[in-house]
């Protein structure tokens, strides 16, 4: 039986989501809600919702709504999740999950407790490079992956400010400086997306940015932060390292691939530039570029890329990739806009999926703890110089 679903917040990522949501065979009615009104009645308005709530309170106080998908503030979701869950919602978060290990566990509490469906949005599970080297890994052709690396290289000069912005209002700039370890999960989750492991202790180091135009500036932070940039090096759980980066100055077309992957094995290792990635074994490498490629699925006029700050607009519209399992979705999404290397039809249907047959998503509870806490354990030893610190795990889902 189809579900309804809440939309919570209708800035930049909402409207692509709200639109594949209501085309799933498996969601029934789509409502929003945002706390800027005008914004929720616009967008429900141009994409042919089902209407809008008042507030997120409202919203998860109704009976008719079934789940929620939220789409705020990134230090938000935390709270916002918790108070979903506990009104009995399934739940779908874009990333990160948390900003701190406190909410992280009282949303695995509660995921126990009530059964419910939570699932964290993250989009690098679903990299073509992810499943890929995912596949590899299953099939042994790395022999041991003793080391791997995760790159967020993502420019503020690339649409961030924009997205700033956009969604701080006068105050932008006090959001702006949000730290890059606190949004982890693009690299983490791709790395560890397709290793079966995970991070038990870190150090890392911070460089403290220097263009002194009021972001990443300690005195007008809301996050206290004036890192720009961060590097981590993650230890792994049965031996072997994670290399981090989260980058927000850097000289790089992040427009071209924001996220990208190395994994190096015993006996077979893969990297990615830009625009190339290779397979390497002892008897030589094998460029998979044309492998992993995705297309354009959308025109940039498509209504729902207008809140979305033009720098940003080519992560919306790519397709999917010869190593995605297309067959698996709903013939709905034939041919609708995507985005983020083929990522989101997949997040939608495995939300879905999810809600609808009881079962664990991908990225549960479990594995987007793994995915998000590592970053906010690896900011406090940034803080502290570089100190290495422990790396709590809270297990595998149980079956």
């Amino acid at each position: 039986m189809a579900f309804t679903l809440g939309i919570v917040g209708a800035g930049q990522f909402a409207g692509q989501f709200a639109t594949l949501f209501k085309l799933h065979p498996g969601v029934g009615r789509v409502v929003i809600t945002d706390v800027l009104p005008e914004r929720s009645a616009d967008l429900n308005e141009r994409l042919g919702l089902d209407g809008t709530a008042e507030s997120f309170e409202s919203m998860i106080a109704d009976p008719t709504i079934d789940a929620v998908a939220i789409f705020t503030q990134r230090w938000t979701h935390g709270p916002l999740v918790l108070k979903a869950l506990a009104a009995g919602k399934h739940v779908y978060s874009a990333v990160p999950m948390a900003i701190s290990e406190t909410d992280i566990e009282a949303i695995i509490d509660a995921v126990r407790t009530t059964g419910l469906t939570y699932m964290m949005g993250e989009t690098s599970y679903y990299n073509p490079a992810t499943i890929y080297a995912r596949t590899q890994v299953a099939a042994g052709k790395f022999g041991r992956v003793f080391y791997a690396e995760g790159d967020y290289v993502h420019d503020m000069d690339l649409g961030f400010y924009e997205a700033y912005q956009y969604s701080g209002g006068a105050e932008w700039k006090r959001t702006a400086s949000y730290p890059p370890m606190l949004y982890p999960t693009h690299s983490i989750g791709g790395v560890l997306g397709a290793i079966p492991t995970y991070a038990t202790s870190v150090s890392c180091i911070g460089v403290r940015d220097d263009r002194d135009d009021g972001v990443f500036d300690t005195e007008v932070s809301m996050f206290d932060n004036d890192f720009s940039n961060a590097t981590a090096l993650f230890e792994l759980a049965g031996g072997g390292s994670m290399r981090i980066n989260e980058m927000r100055r850097v000289g790089y077309p992040s427009h071209l691939r924001e996220s990208r992957f190395r994994y190096f094995g015993t006996e077979g290792s893969f990297e990615q530039l830009a625009t190339v990635s290779v397979w390497q074994d002892k008897s030589g490498v094998t460029d998979v570029t044309a492998l992993l490629a995705t297309e354009a699925t959308a025109d940039v006029d498509d209504p729902t890329l207008a809140n979305v700050a033009p720098a940003l607009r080519d992560a919306f519209v790519s397709g999917h990739s010869s190593v995605h399992d297309t067959d698996r979705l709903p013939a709905e999404f034939h041919g609708v806009h995507n985005g983020h290397e083929g990522s989101h039809h997949f997040l939608v249907d495995d939300f879905v999926t999810a809600v609808a047959t009881g079962t664990r998503p991908p990225v549960n509870a479990w594995v987007a703890a793994r995915f998000t806490l590592p970053g906010i354990v690896a900011h406090q030893s940034a803080l502290q110089g570089g100190e290495r610190l422990p790396v709590r795990d809270f297990g595998d889902a149980p079956a």
